[in-house]
This record gives structure tokens, sequence and C-alpha cells, in this order.
């Protein structure tokens, strides 16, 4: 029986996909088997003896402490594209909203007090101050290409227009998911110069905080629109209120208040909405759910932050799940002590990502658990399972 703690609320249609006889929704910090989450913060929790994997309902992974997990041989697991399309709405939102200036309009209206006549001539009067443009033939700068951003791309060349996009990591069947029409950079600076409207699609790190920041600013054409939906950090508060106030930036559309931008007519910020529909809540917590219970049960491994993609279909044998340093000899000396307890390997899977490896082994007979503490003591081994 696996325990299981959620520190934030998780759409019940993924709950209900574990099973009751399998897994215990009642767990606590000190039992926990499972940690599933969205925004909580695990920075200063105390991780649970017990814990085998987390499983945020979400992309990003800021909230968690991603590298004392991989210390311990513990998989964090996340759910890229599950909220892609959510997301991506909300985007096309903040691109009309900004270049039509609703917001500042809708504000406006709701303010009037006059009637009849003098409503009509008041408002002939003002409209003329809301004036935005249309958005065919205007290029969008698309920084990161992944599940969102190719989404986001894919709408505007249906909204008529041109795309610039840039990432650095974008793999090769990422790239085929792409329209032929999208431009490729070769930098971000380039992307900068070339675009009407730039979005980011990027996780928050030490390479891109602040990656829109007062130098790249000057690069966007006068009275550009940036929009920010992807991490708090990524554009530089200071930098861009100071555009903004120049008029060098037209309009910045963010998911993320804050202090210092509160007042400028030019921001449109939100209460971080992104993936907050109910249709984004349900994939993601399906999708961890499903991620979470393959490794429990099975031992495989998809979306992980942390750790490589493994998958071995599941043989007649036993098997054991081993995650260590990226060091040599690991499944040598894994293979030496299966073989003096008389188990024969039926199969096996060793992949690595980084400093870390992983290694599935399915044998003939069941594992001893001197030999599982055997393999545990191997300097390097940060976990051992038996399945």
């Amino acid at each position: 029986m696996f325990k299981v703690i959620t520190l934030n609320n998780i759409s019940p249609v993924g709950l209900q996909r574990l099973e009751p006889d399998s897994y215990d929704m009642d767990g606590t910090t000190d039992t926990a088997d499972v940690v599933l989450l969205r925004s909580a913060n695990m920075h200063e929790m105390e991780v649970p003896e017990n814990l085998k994997a987390v499983g945020r309902a979400g992309a990003g992974v800021n909230n968690i402490p991603v590298d004392k997990f991989s210390a311990l041989g513990i998989p964090v697991f996340n759910t890229p594209g599950a909220n892609a399309n959510a997301v991506k709405e909300l985007v096309v939102a903040g691109l009309l909203m900004s270049a039509r200036n609703l917001v500042q309009s809708w504000d406006y209206t709701r303010q009037l007090t006059s009637e009849g006549a003098a409503l009509s001539k008041e408002v002939e009067a003002a409209k003329k101050q809301f004036a935005g443009y249309e958005l065919p033939g205007r290029t969008l700068g698309v920084v990161g290409l992944g599940a969102i951003g190719r989404q986001v791309a894919r709408v505007a060349l249906d909204l008529g227009m041109k795309v610039i996009g840039y990432d650095p990591g974008l793999t090769i069947s990422g790239a085929w998911q792409l329209p032929a029409e999208i431009q490729q950079a070769a930098s971000v600076d380039e992307l900068m110069a070339k675009s009407d409207m730039v979005t980011f699609h990027v996780p928050l790190n030490e390479h891109t905080r602040d990656l829109l920041d007062e130098k790249r600013i000057r690069l966007l054409k006068k009275g550009a629109t940036v929009l920010n939906f992807a991490r708090e950090g990524i554009v530089n508060n200071a930098a861009t209120l100071a555009a903004l106030e120049s008029d060098q930036l037209h309009a910045y559309v963010c998911d993320f208040p804050a202090a210092e931008l509160r007042g400028c007519s030019k921001v449109i910020s939100l209460p971080h909405l992104g993936a907050s529909t109910r249709e984004a809540e349900e994939n993601c917590a399906v999708m961890v759910v499903d991620q979470v219970r393959e490794y429990l049960e099975y031992g495989n491994i998809s979306n992980s932050v942390n750790f490589p993609d493994a998958q071995l279909p599941r043989s007649e044998g036993y098997r054991l799940a081993v995650a260590n340093s990226n060091v040599p000899n690991m499944v040598g000396q894994i293979a030496t002590y299966l073989a003096d307890a008389g188990l024969n390997i039926i199969d096996m899977l060793n992949k690595s990502r980084g400093d870390l490896a992983y290694t599935l082994v399915d044998t003939d007979g069941n594992l001893p658990e001197e030999v599982a503490q055997k393999i545990r003591d191997i300097d390097g081994v940060l976990s051992v399972r038996t399945l």
C-alpha cells in the first residue's frame, strides 16, 4: 500500500485513478511514499523517510528542491504540455488585449456616469485615445518552443502574423511539430531585433533570469509589446517599467502582478491564470498520476525533470530498480551481486541523465533482502526498489 499526500487541491479526475486497494490517500508528511502538488513550496519541507516520488501537476518545478531529491534517488515528475492549450489561449487573449487597448478602454467606460446623448458624445470624443492595431503582418517572437511555445506559434500564424522562434534546446521531435513558415533565430538578440511582439515560454533558471533586460529591450522595435506567461523573473520589471514610461514599449502583459508595476496603465497583469481552467487541471492531474503509478508499480519513468526516461516492458520475472550516481562499473557491480545470489537476468535497461543513472533489471527469481541491501551499500547507489 502506497501512502499519498497532496499539498494542493489535485483534480479528483486524476486522484480517482489511484486504486484504493493500492493507494492510501490519508498519508502524512512523516509516512508518505508519494507527494502530489501544484504550487506548494517544498523547499523547507521535511522529506518523508519513505518518499519514493514527487509529482507536480504542472510544468514548472521552481517550488521543488529538485537537487535535494536527486541526491536521494527520488524522481520528480511534471506534466509538460498538459496545460499548453490553456496557456496558449491566455497568450492569444494577451495579444488582443494589448493590440486593441481593451483593458484601458473597458476601464474608461466602466467609470462613465453620463446618460443618453451626453454619454454617446463623451464616448465618441474619447475613443480615439484607445485606437489600437491589427495583428496580421506583425512579427511575434516566441522564446522557447516547447509544448506551449509551439502552440502559440501555430495560432499566431493562423491570426496572420509572422513568427520567429528561438530555442537552443529544441529537439528533433519538437522541430518536426513546427510549421515550416516559422523563422528560426540564431540568438535571443536576433529575435528581439525582428519582433513587434515577444512572448516567453521558458523555465526560470540561472540562464533565463532577467532574460529580457534593459539592453535587450532596446533591441525591440519601438512600440513593441512583451508578454510573459512563463515565470516571474524572466522579464526585468524595472527595465520594463522604464521602457513603458518612455514609450519604447507599448504594453507589458504578464501573469505575475508585481508591486513596482502597479498603477502603470500600460501593464496588464493577471493573477497567475495560465493553467487555471478545469480542463488543464484535469489534464495535469491525470498525467501526473499515471506517471507516478507507472513508476511505483513498474519502475518505468517518463517526464521526470531529474531522471532519464526509462521504459522496460514487464517480463514474467521479478524487477529491481536502482538509482545511482552516473559513474563507471555500477551495472557490473549490480550484476555481480545478482549472479552471486544465483539469479539470472531476463532483461535489463540502463539509462543516464547528467550525474544520475537508472537501471531496471528483471530476474528469474525474487531478490533476497540481504542482496538488495548489499546493492544499497555500493558507493554511489542512491535508492533501490524491488517490484
